[in-house]
């Protein structure tokens, strides 16, 4: 049986007294709120912290309040936002994404900031630390385990994805992160000097490794939604093996507004599970001004598959993951054009 390491636990009575703990357990201390992913890293080794400060209990962090627009705050459950009638209504690529993550059980305990912050995963990363040593490890490994990454003859620490390569390529592989940005969340930040608030999707960076921007003492607070559109319709499409439990290999969230007459007057699509951090499609701002026929969804979708370049570290074969993407593109915009779903 895998254990976790020793750590301290601190249960914050608020959230100044949590970014305090942070600040004092400096790059040794990491937030604990559902634990569905840091738990078993714990007992995995891919994550050390000396110190857990517990936020789960923080009512502050729990709400949902309306006012311009909506604000969810960072705990509350995934079951809770899934069964939501107002996001169900209002911004249902959300109310999906989050009811596709893992099974209920586990929704019932994680978080929507713990699956905002998840962990990149990747094939030669999410073993445990026996395996990973048979390898002797990789980039990503923490050296606070005593793993010592496996290096090159040059010295440089390899990634057994793509060795030649200088950085880390685990992929992004949060559900509800491609669904908030393509429905154009922010999100705050919240520190001991102080508070940020950013677009979500300045959150991530494109590195396996170093995967958000988030500072180490910082806390995600909540998350704001713009306001309620009745011309915006918005969905979440996800590709796993199986129908529940499994973490995505290809995800499409899109968000449109139409017009009185049915035009696109705004666009978002972004595509998850096919690079470290969640991409925001650029060629969504090309159907602005159009109709979603058949033709303009088939270019958008053959224009738009281009950015999903994903790696041979995750379920399923490549390359077909890749001819999916424009499948998954053309089926969700054919979806928010009325034509209904089909996969």
């Amino acid at each position: 049986m895998m254990r976790a390491p020793d750590f301290r636990y601190h249960a914050a009575r608020s959230v100044a007294d949590a970014a305090r703990a942070l600040r004092d357990g400096g790059n040794e201390a990491m937030l604990l709120a559902g634990g569905t992913d840091l738990v078993p890293n714990l007992k995995r080794r891919q994550q050390t912290p000396k110190l857990l400060v517990g936020i789960r209990r923080l009512r502050e962090l729990r709400r949902v309040r309306n006012g311009q627009g909506l604000e969810i705050g960072s705990a509350r459950l995934l079951s809770e936002i899934a069964a939501d009638r107002r996001i169900g209504r209002d911004y249902a690529a959300l109310g999906r994404a989050a009811g596709l993550v893992a099974t209920p059980q586990i929704r019932n305990m994680a978080t929507l900031g713990g699956n905002l912050c998840l962990d990149t995963r990747c094939t030669y990363y999410n073993q445990s630390y026996e395996w990973r040593q048979a390898i002797s490890f990789c980039m990503k490994a923490p050296a606070a385990t005593g793993g010592r990454a496996c290096t090159s003859p040059t010295g440089d620490a390899i990634c057994w994805v793509a060795t030649s390569s200088p950085r880390c390529w685990a992929v992004s592989s949060s559900d509800t992160a491609p669904a908030l940005i393509a429905l154009g969340a922010r999100v705050t930040l919240v520190s001991s000097e102080g508070e940020r608030d950013i677009p979500l999707e300045e959150l991530y960076a494109d590195d396996g490794m170093a995967y958000l921007t988030r500072r180490a003492d910082e806390i995600l607070t909540a998350v704001r939604l713009p306001p309620a559109d009745a011309g915006r319709r918005s969905t979440y499409w996800k590709l796993r093996r199986r129908g529940s439990f499994d973490f995505p290999v290809l995800s499409v969230a899109a968000a449109v507004r139409f017009d009185g007459a049915g035009v696109v007057a705004e666009a978002r699509v972004v595509l998850g599970a096919v690079a470290s951090r969640p991409v925001l499609v650029p060629e969504a701002s090309q159907l602005v001004g159009r109709r979603l026929t058949d033709d303009a969804v088939e270019g958008f979708a053959e224009a738009a598959a281009v950015h999903a370049k994903p790696m041979d570290n995750t379920d399923l074969a490549l390359g077909w993951r890749k001819k999916v993407a424009r499948r998954y593109l053309a089926g969700a915009l054919r979806e928010l054009g009325g034509a209904g779903r089909s996969e």
